[in-house]
């Protein structure tokens, strides 16, 4: 029989968290008859949340784990979980007891049954401070406009997948903020959400800083265009280098026909001319940024790697 659950957790100096998490988790696995594996990926923790792994890993035999020698950020973590994982459905979840293991038997129940791709936990009533839950709901805002995905939390680390999901997605950088959106692009759209269970910090504190408000919205727009344009880069550089050149071409045929038929004013002295010059200069950059990207695109390996659905 092949194994029903595996529970990705990603963490950094968790220590005092772990040994409740596992207990927590394990005690709802076997409530609920599921077979399971939990991923534990140390990213690089200095106290002593590894040694307690390989002790809990001696305790239950449903643990695995994977450490990194330094930190690299949440998506590694994730990315090297959804590799190592074999579950049929995978969970994830954060290590600081803040997401509720008694989701896990709906979360799993609406991808088997109701047939959801992916469902994001929404933290509907949080515990964090007004610092984080403001600029929360205004990233969330703006990630529904740019995606046109209707997830009230986009971020909330409580999450279920589809294993064929995770096995044809690549999480990098901070794009675990994103994974709907690179789900929705890969072709799984049916993308499901569930009200969640936010527990109040019980040891730590946050590891992230004010520095993932600058770099998400970065994130975001290079999903949006990695994702649309990725496999052909020269439809949208080459059609505003075109248009930009077009205007210039225009521009300054007018002011040369007008030079020439009637007027004798220098063209050289007017404004629009070297905004013709402008037109035509960056119209041309554009362009052969779109040429070469476009060459750089067919010899990448991923050039021809589609997500199949199904094959007779």
């Amino acid at each position: 029989m092949s194994l029903q659950i595996s529970v990705a957790i990603p963490l950094l100096n968790e220590e005092e968290s772990l040994t409740e998490l596992t207990q927590w988790i394990d005690k709802v696995m076997k409530a609920n008859n599921f077979s399971y594996e939990i991923i534990f990926v140390d990213d690089g923790s200095t106290d002593g949340s590894w040694n307690l792994i390989q002790e809990l890993s001696k305790k239950y035999d449903s643990v695995r784990a994977i450490k990194f020698r330094r930190n690299y950020g949440k998506s590694p973590g994730l990315q090297k979980a959804f590799e190592a994982a074999k579950g049929d459905v995978i969970i994830t979840m954060d290590a600081d007891l803040q997401d509720s293991p008694d989701e896990i038997p709906e979360l799993y129940r609406m991808i088997k049954e109701d047939g959801y791709d992916l469902v994001s936990g929404w933290k509907q009533k949080r515990y964090d401070p007004i610092t984080k839950t403001i600029p929360t709901k205004l990233y969330n805002g703006v990630t529904r406009l740019m995606s046109g995905i209707k997830l009230n939390d986009m971020n909330c680390g409580l999450k279920a997948y589809k294993k064929e999901v995770v096995k044809n997605i690549e999480v990098y950088g901070d794009m675990h903020r994103y994974i709907p959106v690179i789900a929705k692009w890969a072709g799984y759209g049916k993308i499901g959400e569930k009200v969640v269970q936010h527990q109040a910090r019980k040891y730590g504190t946050s590891k992230f800083g004010i520095n993932r408000f600058i770099r998400g919205p970065l994130d975001l727009a290079s999903i949006m265009f990695v994702s649309k344009y990725g496999k052909r880069p020269m439809h949208f550089f080459g059609m505003i280098g075109i248009l930009l050149l077009s205007i210039g071409f225009l521009l300054l045929a007018y002011l040369s026909v007008k030079k020439l038929f009637f007027d004798q004013i220098g063209i050289a002295s007017l404004p629009s001319f070297y905004l013709g010059m402008l037109s035509i200069i960056v119209g041309v950059q554009l362009f052969i940024a779109g040429f070469l990207a476009e060459l750089i695109s067919r010899n990448a390996p991923e050039r021809n790697k589609y997500v199949i659905e199904e094959t007779i």
